[in-house]
């Protein structure tokens, strides 16, 4: 195998529980209130940094999709899945979009957000 080249991602970003790598950024999320088998899931207009299974039809909540399980392409961890094909006309705006695991998955905290909490005017006795 050879070396991993990962794609870094500006902004608020999802990562990879596992070993940290970009993923996704929060803006691309479409939608957080999918469900897995293990619990909610997002799902989003791009990923990064995955390599995609082989494809496969399975029957889920919304109906029968074709779709490619997504692994970490730096620590092979299962993430999700991508929607190839939608049997329902209804589904089709999922086809090529991808569904990330949330307990797969974590959020990045940025630079900007300040831990530090410092007394604000109304913050201050009289």
């Amino acid at each position: 195998m050879g070396r991993v080249f990962l794609v870094e991602l500006g902004g608020r970003a999802y990562r990879c529980r596992f070993c940290n790598s970009p993923l996704a950024l929060a803006d691309d999320v479409i939608s957080k209130s999918f469900s897995c088998r293990q619990g909610r899931a997002f799902l989003f207009s791009n990923v990064v940094n995955i390599m995609v299974g082989a494809e496969e039809d399975r029957f889920m909540l919304s109906g029968m999709h074709t779709v490619k399980d997504i692994f970490c392409c730096c620590c092979g961890q299962i993430l999700g899945w991508k929607y190839v094909a939608a049997h329902d006309k209804n589904q089709k705006y999922k086809e090529g979009k991808f569904v990330l695991e949330r307990w797969r998955i974590m959020e990045e905290v940025t630079e900007d957000f300040n831990l530090e909490a410092h007394p604000g005017f109304s913050d201050v006795e009289d």
